[in-house]
């Protein structure tokens, strides 16, 4: 049976439509954030690297970020707007949330240990978030994110 080793609730400033989870050892990386940014791409990989776009231009969204021992349940799809999965290589067994303006965040995913991953994203919110592009008002939580770390076997 697997198991739930962190979670932790976060609070992402959305900027130009993207935020990324990227490896904390960036002078590493061959493609830093934000190059190759594309808002288009639910979710985008680099090495090192995992974009996601949101369907909001400038907001704050809510991320619960959780790290398995191995994959997780699988989660209603009725509940969220959209998912999907992708491969992560971390190379120091810490990851750090980046926003195109704002850079590198304080938030740090503490993995446990370096190598292959997975990485799954959910999202709900889209169409709401999307729908308040012209707000004058600060839309924070609108829309959220469930983003999933775990070996890859």
């Amino acid at each position: 049976m697997v198991a739930l080793l962190q979670e932790r609730r976060l609070e992402v400033f959305v900027d130009d439509y993207t935020f990324t989870f990227q490896e904390s050892w960036d002078a590493e990386l061959p493609v830093e954030y934000p190059d190759g940014i594309d808002a288009n791409v639910f979710v985008n990989t680099f090495p090192g690297r995992v974009d996601i776009s949101s369907a909001g231009h400038i907001h704050t969204v809510e991320v619960m970020a959780q790290v398995w021992d191995g994959s997780p349940p699988a989660e209603e799809a009725s509940a969220w707007d959209v998912q999907d999965e992708a491969e992560f290589e971390s190379l120091s067994g810490d990851v750090a949330v980046w926003t195109p303006t704002m850079g590198r965040t304080d938030d740090l995913i503490e993995l446990g240990s370096k190598g292959s991953w997975r990485v799954r994203v959910h999202c709900t919110g889209r169409a709401e978030v999307a729908s308040l592009r012209d707000s004058e008002e600060d839309v924070v939580g609108v829309e959220r994110y469930l983003v999933q770390f775990f070996p890859a076997r």
